[in-house]
C-alpha cells in the first residue's frame, strides 16, 4: 500500500470511530435510550416524549461542546509541541491556560459572572495576554524567542497566575464554590449560545493551523535549516500561536482547563503516522474529540445514577497512558 494511502484510510477509521463515539454520547448515560430513539429525537424530535428531550436539551449538546473542544485541544497540543520542539508540551506549557483560568476567577470575584456565555470573552482575553506576556519576555536578550525560553518563561508565568488564583480562592469561599466547578473539566451545563459564541474561533483557528504543517516539519531541523528552505520564521510563528490562542481560549473556557488531552493526543498520532505534522494535525482534530467523548461517557456509566466529571476521568485514565507513550517513545526517553 502507498504511503500516502495509509494515512489517508487511517482518517476514515479514525471518523468512523468518533461517529461510533458520538452517537454513544447521546445513547448512554443515566438513562439508556435506543439508537433508533436518538437517531429520531435529533431528525425529528416529538414533543412531550422524554427521551428525545434528554437527547435534544441535555446530550446533544454537551457531545457538540465535547467535539468542539476536543478538536480545539488536541490541535492545539500538537501546534505547541512543534512550535516548542518538546515533545512533553501542552496548553498549560506557555501559560495560555493559566492566563485564560485567571482571567475566569477574576470574572467570577469581580464581576459576579458565573455563566460559561460570560467566561469565553474573559477567557480569550487572558489566553491572549499570557501568550503575548510570555513571547515579549521570551523575545528578550540574545537569541530571540527560542523554543527552550518560550517553555522557561511559560512555566514561570504559569506558577505565578497558579499562586494568585489559589490566593484568590482561599480567601474567598464564594468564589471557589463556582469556579471549583468550572476548573475540574465538565462538558454539561453548556448552553448553544455559549457553543455559537466559541465555535467561530474554533474554526478560524483550525483554519490557521492547517498550513503550519510544512512549517513545523521544517522548524524541526532546526531554525537556521528552517530558514534555508524558505521559511518566514516569524510569520509563522506568528501563525501558531494565533491559532493556540484562540484554540486554548476557546476549549478552556467551554470546558475549563482539562488536562492530558493536548498532551496525549499528539502522542498518539505520532505513534500513528510519524512525525509529518501534514498528517499529524488532521490526526490530532480527530482524535481530542474521541478522547474526551470517551472520558465523558465513561463518566456517566461508572458512576450511574451520578457522574465523574470528564475532566477526572481524563486525567485517570490519560495519566498510565502517558506514561505507556513515554516509556516507548524514543524521542522523549532519550
Amino acid at each position: 500500500m502507498p504511503q500516502s494511502v495509509a494515512p489517508r484510510l487511517g482518517l476514515l477509521v479514525l471518523a468512523g470511530a468518533l461517529v461510533v463515539i458520538t452517537l454513544a454520547s447521546l445513547a448512554w448515560g443515566a438513562r439508556e435510550i435506543a439508537p433508533g430513539v436518538v437517531w429520531q429525537a435529533v431528525i425529528d424530535p416529538v414533543a412531550g416524549v422524554n427521551d428525545h428531550a434528554v437527547v435534544r436539551d441535555l446530550r446533544l449538546p454537551r457531545t457538540v461542546v465535547g467535539l468542539v473542544a476536543g478538536a480545539a485541544l488536541g490541535v492545539a497540543g500538537a501546534l505547541l509541541q512543534g512550535i516548542t520542539r518538546n515533545p512533553i508540551a501542552d496548553p498549560g506549557l506557555l501559560g495560555v491556560n493559566a492566563g485564560a483560568s485567571l482571567a475566569v476567577l477574576a470574572a467570577i470575584s469581580l464581576l459576579g459572572i458565573g455563566s460559561a456565555a460570560g467566561f469565553v470573552w474573559f477567557a480569550f482575553v487572558g489566553a491572549a495576554l499570557a501568550a503575548v506576556i510570555v513571547y515579549v519576555v521570551a523575545s528578550l536578550g540574545w537569541g530571540g524567542a527560542t523554543p527552550v525560553k518560550l517553555a522557561l518563561v511559560g512555566a514561570a508565568f504559569t506558577a505565578i497566575a497558579t499562586s494568585a488564583i489559589t490566593l484568590v480562592l482561599l480567601t474567598d469561599e464564594s468564589v471557589l464554590a463556582q469556579y471549583r466547578f468550572w476548573s475540574v473539566g465538565s462538558l454539561v451545563n453548556r448552553p448553544w449560545s455559549t457553543v455559537a459564541v466559541v465555535l467561530p474561533f474554533v474554526l478560524v483557528g483550525l483554519v490557521l493551523a492547517v498550513p503550519t504543517g510544512r512549517f513545523l516539519n521544517a522548524t524541526a531541523l532546526g531554525d537556521d535549516l528552517a530558514r534555508g528552505l524558505g521559511q518566514n520564521l516569524l510569520v509563522g510563528r506568528l501563525m501558531v500561536a494565533t491559532s493556540v490562542v484562540l484554540l486554548c481560549g476557546s476549549a478552556t473556557s467551554l470546558v475549563g482547563p482539562v488536562a492530558f488531552v493536548g498532551l496525549m493526543v499528539p502522542h498518539v498520532a505520532r505513534m500513528i503516522v510519524g512525525p509529518d505534522y501534514r498528517w499529524v494535525l488532521p490526526y490530532s482534530a480527530l482524535l481530542g474529540p474521541v478522547v474526551l467523548l470517551v472520558a465523558d461517557v465513561a463518566g456517566r456509566l461508572v458512576a450511574r445514577p451520578a457522574e465523574i466529571e470528564a475532566g477526572l476521568v481524563v486525567a485517570v485514565i490519560g495519566a498510565p497512558v502517558l506514561i505507556a507513550l513515554v516509556r516507548r517513545s524514543p524521542e522523549v526517553s532519550s
